[in-house]
């Protein structure tokens, strides 16, 4: 695993660089641990501004659940992608979500620790457990399929 002195290992400016989400769908701020093809945690700091907050909902503001299940796809593309020449010109797509729990809402002001872990990874196809926790507690968990396909 790497780690830079508990610094982020990767920034928004590396993170740019491997996926090609862009605001106001980039939803993963750093990457702080990461093993290539392996696992990952990843940051998202949840920001009053986020677009979402406009109409999810007026006057109590939850993040959507679609959009923690969206980050935690992000940080596992991350985490196939990191260091592998072959999948530069990819791009990471579901292909299932299983055994989702949503477990608390996340809301302005927290923030998200993903946890990914590639349980099976076959050239371009794979699954991963995913974890996203505020502080220590858990806020959602899911087993994801996903597929590396061609971005063009």
């Amino acid at each position: 695993m790497i780690t830079k002195g508990g610094k982020a290992l990767l920034e928004n400016k590396d993170i740019l660089k491997l996926l090609p989400h862009r605001y106001p769908f980039l939803l993963v701020d750093r990457i702080i641990e990461i093993e290539a093809q392996k696992r990952a945690v990843g940051i998202k700091n949840i920001s009053v501004n986020e677009p979402f907050f406009q109409g999810h909902f007026p006057g109590t503001p939850i993040m959507p659940g679609v959009l923690i299940l969206e980050s935690m796809a992000q940080v596992c593309a991350i985490t196939i992608k990191y260091q592998s020449e072959d999948l530069n010109n990819k791009l990471g797509v579901f292909t299932g979500i299983d055994n989702c729990k949503i477990r608390k809402m996340v809301v302005p002001g927290d923030v998200l620790r993903i946890e990914v872990e590639i349980t099976r990874l076959r050239k371009t196809i794979g699954k991963a457990t995913a974890h996203a926790y505020n502080g220590e507690e858990l806020v959602c968990e899911a087993n994801l399929s996903f597929a590396m396909v061609d971005s063009e």
